[in-house]
């Protein structure tokens, strides 16, 4: 897993599972805060649950980046997963797309669209 930055403005990140998880949205909080100007994609193919210390962190990534001017897309959600965002009323806050593919093509329009 780990995080990629190979595709300019856009960060992606295939998070671990818990308990790992936290942890790697800690690296790309400090990413961030080092100057990196980017929209973040974080993919959850191989996540099968979030735990509310990683909801969390998701919570204040999302808050840094909106800070930024910048989005947060999460995209490959088991169904369990996105009903967890959903019953929270976490869907209302995160952006979704089905996979990564998906997401990195809807912030490069999003992308253009502030151009």
């Amino acid at each position: 897993m780990g995080i990629d930055h190979s595709s300019q403005g856009i960060l992606t990140v295939d998070l671990l599972p818990e308990p790992d998880m936290g942890t790697e949205l800690e690296n790309v909080a400090k990413v961030l805060h080092e100057g990196a100007d980017c929209d973040v994609v974080v993919d959850f193919s191989s996540v099968d649950i979030i735990t509310s210390s990683s909801i969390s962190k998701l919570l204040k990534l999302n808050k840094l980046l909106d800070g930024y001017g910048r989005r947060l897309v999460l995209c490959g959600l088991v169904n369990a997963t996105k009903q967890i965002f959903n019953l929270a009323g976490l869907d209302q806050i995160f952006d979704f797309t089905d996979d990564k593919s998906a997401a990195i093509t809807a912030v490069k329009q999003a992308q253009q669209v502030k151009s």
